[in-house]
């Protein structure tokens, strides 16, 4: 897996908080340049980016061909439900755009296959994963107000973890290569933010490798981000919240519960787990507000350095990582302001890879959380959260074992904020 959340992090880096649309330039312009916070309106770069969402079919032949040597293919299971993401768009005009795609099956294929070697003639099941990413050019042609159609090409990066039997014989080898991808689609422009569209595409194989071509047929939605109104933001300011602009705050995390939560999530598709399992472990974070809507949507990137406590070999460890927030607050009252949040794919140092006799694939890995949190005393000066965590290279390199970050709790303290129709502080 080409790990998606890296492709939002280069996202985030072009997000220039110091830029304003003219809908904030003409409410400052209106009310005073004090008056209002300047985070509350997304910058002019997120407003050209995009999001899609699809869910289809995909095609893959794997057979024989991709077993090694020395063993006899029984069956090949393939399932072809499979989730396609445009993990960032952005549009230079209506006529042109560019974009970051991640595809996926839902099921991996598996392999049941016999070692010739085997008397027994033991029948072995194994799953082979494999995930392509793309980098494209997607040019437009509106046929109506609502209706357009697109083509894109370009990089495709396929990777693929294969199979090892007992005595580390390989049976399908692990795999990456570069390769081109194409394809074409219609899109149905609901209003000015949301679209429903169709889409097909094609990932070639390269002659040298044993993978198979790749091709998708689906359909879904796409959500383009569009600048608050005047009136939208007049409205919030008149509401008087608190944002913090920045905070730290120091976590531990503990097993004592188990990992049910983990496995709770994994089991809905929404989060990840992780061979390796943490017993116990401390973190210090910096974190800072880049952008809040002026009801529920908000962008963070922090910092954090770990020490962490393995659950099975008791092996210690540390990690190092820079990471973006996506943070929902889907309450304010004047006791706090609740909020869950999602940190997607941090870029990571991660000081040991074999870890519990784990093999996560490199030094360098991902950093993901999910949980939830709240701000709350008069000012909104101290902060509270509780989250699970996760660290894995996305498959980008074929070993990815994982490492899973029980509960965790936070305690933290914000040293300036903005409140909305206020004096900036």
């Amino acid at each position: 897996m080409f790990k998606i959340q890296l492709l939002i992090i280069i996202a985030l880096s072009t997000f220039s908080v110091s830029q304003s649309s003219a809908a904030i330039e003409n409410y400052l312009s209106e009310f005073g340049r004090d008056t209002v916070d300047k985070r509350s309106q997304m910058p002019l770069t997120m407003q050209r980016s995009y999001f899609e969402v699809g869910i289809g079919s995909i095609g893959y032949p794997f057979d024989a061909n991709q077993l090694q040597p020395g063993f006899t293919l029984e069956s090949v299971g393939i399932k072809h439900p499979a989730v396609r993401l445009v993990l960032l768009g952005y549009e230079f005009n209506k006529y042109l755009s560019a974009q970051i795609t991640y595809m996926r099956p839902v099921w991996w294929v598996n392999y049941k296959y016999k070692a010739n070697d085997d008397i027994t003639g033991t029948v072995h099941s194994r799953t082979v994963w494999m995930n392509v990413a793309g980098l494209t050019i997607k040019p437009s042609i509106p046929l109506s107000k609502r209706f357009s159609i697109y083509a894109e090409g370009g990089l495709g990066l396929v990777t693929r973890h294969g199979i090892k039997d007992e005595e580390g014989n390989i049976v399908v080898s692990d795999l990456g290569f570069s390769t081109t991808t194409f394809g074409a689609g219609i899109t149905y422009n609901l209003n000015e933010s949301w679209a429903l569209q169709a889409v097909g595409s094609y990932t070639a194989t390269v002659k040298s490798n044993d993978q198979p071509y790749i091709s998708y047929v689906g359909f879904g939605f796409k959500y383009g981000f569009t600048p608050f109104s005047d009136a939208t933001l007049e409205k919030a300011t008149k509401r008087g919240l608190i944002h913090p602009k920045q905070w730290f705050n120091v976590s531990y995390s503990s097993n004592l519960m188990g990992y049910g939560v983990n496995r709770f999530f994994q089991k809905l598709f929404l989060f990840w787990g992780g061979a390796t399992e943490i017993d116990k472990g401390v973190m210090v974070t910096y974190q800072r507000n880049l952008f809040h809507g002026p009801k529920v949507f908000a962008l963070d990137v922090g910092v954090n350095a770990a020490y962490w406590h393995t659950n099975k070999n008791k092996e210690s460890f540390y990690s190092l990582s820079v990471y973006p927030v996506i943070r929902l607050n889907y309450l304010h009252n004047k006791y706090c302001d609740p909020y869950f949040f999602y940190i997607l794919g941090g870029p990571t140092y991660i000081s040991k890879y074999i870890i519990d006799g784990n093999d996560t694939g490199r030094n360098f890995t991902f950093y993901d959380a999910l949980g939830t949190g709240a701000f709350f005393g008069k000012k909104r000066q101290y902060n509270a959260e509780l989250k699970i965590a996760h660290y894995s290279n996305g498959n980008i390199f074929p070993m990815n074992t994982g490492v899973k970050i029980p509960l965790t709790l936070s305690l933290g303290y914000s040293g300036s904020y903005d409140k909305l129709g206020g004096v900036d502080i």
